[in-house]
């Protein structure tokens, strides 16, 4: 049988070491790094996120930028464990398709390019752990420092040459697009106090002084150049149907978003997403929320705002399926999508209050539906089982099971908590339960 040599810094070493070691050491140091590759790239996510602006202020945003770091770091701990020149790689789809989001967002480039150097720095400080972990010999760890250093760093520089290539590409191709005509005015004028509102009315020829329905439309999964022309279709739809006193404002955000406001003159709307499902044709794919409305600027700028936040309830990864309209006005949906917007502290919390009611089971589920069902009722037996269907008896004793599981292993709370928990369940599904053991 062939035996194999030991790893290198455990070899006797000569005062300065060859390649060949520092390259061996990288290797067992990517092959370490591999085994928490999805630990280190949520947390090199996060950080980034946290620290660069306009990067953590859309779900489906944080969704491409999370696979696009993922991607990256999966490729750099290749390299590393392999020894790739950088010349044979090319840039993973996450890492670029991010670069085009953030064009067509108009995220400035330089938030792209601080991503990638906090990114790299991160990186380096990682290894730099594992290097110390490894108690190599002063000359070999300054070897595998400096050869790790070139390679992080050539990487970053090769990717980051790449992705701000496809971003000036899409941002040029991307102001020239129909349907994007107002999307520089539009941002002025939600996002500057000092905003031009005359000449956003000229040009836009929409009046702020009146009252506005704020939408966010998009088509999960679709990219289709005929996305664009659906989703201004199906906002023009809504405006008739609602009864609008004129034509929406559209404007498209990327590939598969819309931004929309609907005028209705000084009247104020009445909105129920029942009567909106009736609208949209759901073999489109089309999703949208909705949010309360608003008279004059102000209300311009505060529908948007809360059809955003309905809109970070709607996109969490996971959410039910049946949630393909949300409103901001509807019940719950206001203080979840502030609990959406940090979903490890949410998560935590709805397990905490719910206990065993937290798990994500069928018998779980009609449990917490029908705590939810008898608390929204005022904790009416007789107006829960004429909801659910069911006998006042089996309401009882669904009841009864519920609130025992919640005090399973945990200090009784609240029912105001656990009422809001079960809102949180409802919209958010699996993405805040525990798995079954």
């Amino acid at each position: 049988m062939t035996a194999f040599p030991s790893p290198p810094h455990q070899r006797q070493l000569s005062q300065v070491p060859a390649m060949d070691d520092a390259v061996a050491v990288i290797a067992d140091i990517a092959r370490t790094l591999k085994s928490r590759e999805r630990e280190i790239a949520q947390a090199m996510s996060a950080m980034i996120a946290r620290e660069v602006d306009h990067l953590d202020n859309d779900p489906r945003l944080v969704e491409m930028f999370e696979a696009s770091v993922h991607g990256n770091v999966t490729t750099l701990i290749h390299v590393l464990a392999n020894d790739i020149l950088v010349d044979h790689l090319q840039p993973t789809t996450a890492a670029v398709e991010n670069a085009l989001r953030l064009a067509q967002r108009e995220v400035p480039s330089h938030s792209l390019v601080r991503a990638y150097h906090m990114g790299q720095n991160d990186m380096l400080r990682i290894c730099h752990d594992e290097i110390d972990r490894l108690r190599l010999p002063a000359p070999l760890a300054l070897a595998v420092v400096k050869r790790l250093t070139e390679i992080i760093y050539t990487y970053v520089e090769w990717i980051t040459l790449h992705v701000l290539d496809a971003y000036e590409a899409e941002r040029s191709r991307w102001t020239n697009a129909r349907g994007s005509v107002h999307s520089s005015t539009v941002y002025a004028v939600l996002s500057v106090d000092t905003a031009d509102t005359t000449a956003f009315e000229t040009e836009t020829g929409y009046q702020l002084d009146q009252t506005h329905l704020a939408l966010i439309l998009w088509r999960p999964g679709h990219e289709q150049p005929s996305t664009l022309n659906l989703l201004d279709t199906q906002a023009r739809t809504l405006a008739r149907g609602l009864h609008a006193e004129g034509p929406a404002l559209v404007t498209a955000i990327d590939r598969h978003t819309a931004w929309a406001w609907l005028p209705f003159g000084h009247r104020y709307p009445v909105i129920n997403t029942t009567e909106l499902h009736a609208m949209v044709d759901p073999a489109d794919g089309v999703r949208l929320t909705v949010g309360l409305p608003g008279h004059a600027l102000g209300g311009f700028r505060r529908s948007h705002q809360q059809a955003i936040a309905a809109y970070f309830v709607a996109g969490v990864p996971g959410i039910p399926s049946s949630h393909t309209i949300v409103g901001f006005g509807d019940p719950g949906v206001a203080v979840v999508s502030l609990l959406a917007k940090d979903l490890d502290s949410t998560r935590a919390w709805v397990r905490e209050v719910l206990g065993e009611l937290a798990v994500d089971t069928d018998q779980a589920a009609t449990l917490r539906r029908t705590l939810s069902t008898y608390y929204t009722t005022s904790e009416s037996h007789v107006r829960t089982a004429q909801i659910l269907t069911l006998h006042r008896n089996t309401v009882k004793y669904r009841i009864t099971k519920a609130i025992e599981a919640t005090r399973a292993g945990t200090a009784p709370h609240d029912k105001l908590d656990i009422a809001l928990a079960l809102q949180v369940c409802h919209f958010l599904g699996a993405t805040v339960l525990r798995r079954p053991s």
